[in-house]
């Protein structure tokens, strides 16, 4: 039974994509939340500075991007994720000072996976 998924898995292809900072892991299909970006729902986006990029078990690691290659995606939705508190204390100072954040989020669907060459 594992072999049948490593199989799937294998198949796929997967690309390591950077945008706001962060390097995500994505593949044909998925759905990822990103930092917000300035795009409109529906709206398709195209990532440029991609890592690496692997297809048919041929891996292509850029330095530090790989030439060509890029990863379509749609913004399905903008957002704010979970509440956090930040509490601020200076003891014996009578000085507390709570905050709430929400990061906002841009959820994208990834369409395709487009190789360098």
């Amino acid at each position: 039974m594992f072999t049948t998924g490593q199989a799937i898995f294998n198949s796929m292809s997967l690309a390591i994509i950077r945008t706001g900072g962060k390097q995500y892991i994505v593949s044909a299909g998925q759905k990822i939340k990103i930092e917000k970006i300035g795009e409109k729902e529906g709206k398709e986006i195209t990532f440029k500075e991609v890592l690496l990029l692997e297809k048919n078990k041929k891996v292509e690691i850029g330095s530090p991007l790989v030439k060509g290659a890029k990863v379509t995606g749609r913004v399905l939705s903008h957002g704010k994720g979970k509440k956090i508190i930040v509490f601020k204390y200076r003891p014996k100072k009578r000085y507390k000072l709570k905050k709430g954040h929400r990061q906002p989020f841009t959820e994208v669907e990834i369409l395709k996976i487009k190789t360098g060459s």
